[in-house]
């Protein structure tokens, strides 16, 4: 496949109190690929998908989903994708099977044609065995999978997904990754991903991008955005938090270690050769009478890009977030 299934250029979307929720939001998702938009609770990616799904406007900007102008042609948009959003929107008192023929019905489709796609969609997902259950007697992961049979029903071209694993167990997200990555390889759909969760983004995504205010601060795939932060990442916690500033300060340098940042009482910095550097490291942090309690070393993950750019931990950006939920409408 080849193409851009969805292109966004320069949004920008203020809420009251000048909230400014996208400021500038500017990427493309190649047809035919899973694209991960990751980064905490208000960081835009909610703002992001309400508007590339019709259901809000931008301020100004410009966004074009399956070739259709998103504030031009939102007609023409809805009927060429799907969402699901973070909150379960099946029927409780309905069926599996009920709620997707409704959903293929609200589509225009009909008959035996409405009835075999229903089929084929919660086939998709797992769930024909369950066809006949009343959605609230299902898991909370079968509810899930309910929603994106929904969603798919009418093969939409491509599939907008909320944070949709939020709250589930360890378990059954695993399984939902599977399920899409089966719809990605069997169905050819593009898949705009948003969520806080780093091994979802890894695992998922062909490619991610990372969303801090607003802004895209860095895109690429998971390996190359890693491959990016050369050699490791040092890792070094201190008995206490009152003396991280000055143990940073005195790591610069030392064994090649670059990158320094405080967070709480550790310390993350890079090393090209972060076994080697630790000895060192424990020297100069001995030697200026500071404790260390742990030295840990690896290879760079989405949490070390994610810090590279931005200054701290997506946990650390999520806690902060957490009592200022992102406003997904005016």
């Amino acid at each position: 496949m080849s193409g851009d299934s969805i292109q966004v250029n320069d949004l920008v979307k203020t809420y009251p109190r000048n909230v400014r929720a996208l400021d500038g939001l500017t990427f493309s998702v190649r047809e035919g690929t899973v694209f991960g938009l990751l980064g905490p609770n208000g960081a835009g990616k909610s703002t992001a998908v309400r508007i590339l799904s019709t259901l809000s406007r931008q301020d100004s900007g410009s966004a074009v989903v399956a070739g259709y102008d998103v504030g031009r042609q939102p007609g023409k948009v809805r009927g060429l994708i799907g969402l699901v959003g973070q909150k379960i929107s099946a029927a409780p008192t309905a069926t599996v099977r009920e709620n997707v023929l409704l959903q293929g019905r609200m589509y225009g489709i009909k008959g035996r044609e409405l009835a075999a796609r229903a089929d084929e969609a919660i086939a998709r997902v797992g769930l024909s065995d369950a066809a006949g259950r009343p959605v609230g007697l299902c898991s909370g992961g079968m509810k899930r999978r309910v929603d994106i049979a929904m969603s798919i029903v009418h093969r939409p071209k491509v599939l907008f997904l909320d944070e949709p694993t939020t709250g589930l167990d360890p378990e059954i997200r695993l399984q939902l990754w599977d399920d899409l990555a089966k719809l990605v390889n069997a169905e050819g759909l593009t898949i705009l991903l948003t969520t806080h969760y780093l091994e979802e983004a890894d695992t998922l995504a062909s490619e991610v991008a990372i969303v801090d205010k607003g802004r895209i601060v860095t895109c690429g795939s998971p390996s190359s955005l890693k491959q990016q932060l050369r050699g490791d990442t040092l890792v070094v916690e201190l008995a206490t938090d009152d003396v991280a500033m000055r143990a940073s300060g005195l790591l610069s340098g030392v064994g090649e270690v670059t990158d320094v940042k405080v967070d709480g009482r550790l310390l993350h910095a890079r090393a090209e050769a972060g076994g080697a550097a630790v000895p060192a490291v424990l020297d100069r942090l001995s030697q200026a009478g500071l404790h260390v309690t742990s030295v840990t070393v690896s290879q760079p993950t989405l949490d070390d890009v994610y810090l590279k750019h931005t200054g701290r931990r997506l946990a650390a950006a999520q806690q902060r977030e957490a009592l200022v939920p992102e406003r997904s409408q005016p």
